[in-house]
Parts: structure tokens; C-alpha cells; sequence
């Protein structure tokens, strides 16, 4: 996805709620309500730093990560790799 492109946070919450469970770091017995706060942080966190690596961002987003995470769970030690699988759908960096 270019810069140009406009990002539809509903069409990435729903894919990430309806592939979410697939992916191979989500813990047995988790709900999306655990990663979806991951998976929106990835959304926004990419339009809040367009053009940059996530590996320019990683340190940053860890660190905003307790404010942003609202009711789940997870630590940023588990949720950054949610975080960088929207990050990297969105750049095409599957």
C-alpha cells in the first residue's frame, strides 16, 4: 500500500478479527479483544509515521505502547508482533 492510499481502519479491523487467529504468535485461549487494540496501534502507528521502517519505530511504539493498548492484555513483549503484522500488511511486507 502507497502513501497515496487511504487506509480504511474498519477493513483492517475486520480482517485482523477474522484471520487473527491463524497467526502463530496468538496464544492458545486468547480473544481478538486481547489483539485487536494490537492490531488498530499497527493501523495507526503506520499512518502516524508514513514512510518509515518499522524497524526506525519499534523503540517508540514499545514505549507508547501501556497508553495505547486500552483494555487488552497484553504486553508489549507479546502484542508488538500483532502490531507488526498490521504494520507490515499495510506496507506490503507480508
Amino acid at each position: 500500500m502507497d502513501s497515496m492510499t487511504k487506509i480504511d481502519p474498519t477493513t483492517e479491523r475486520d480482517y485482523w478479527r477474522s484471520n487473527y487467529s491463524t497467526r502463530p504468535y496468538v496464544s492458545t485461549g486468547s480473544s481478538y479483544d486481547d489483539y485487536g487494540p494490537a492490531y488498530d496501534y499497527g493501523v495507526s502507528s503506520y499512518s502516524r509515521y508514513p514512510g518509515r521502517a518499522w524497524d526506525d519505530v519499534e523503540s517508540d511504539l514499545g514505549r507508547d505502547w501501556e497508553r495505547a493498548k486500552g483494555t487488552s492484555k497484553l504486553t508489549w513483549e507479546k502484542a508488538k508482533h500483532a502490531v507488526r503484522d498490521a504494520w507490515d500488511r499495510l506496507t506490503g511486507h507480508r
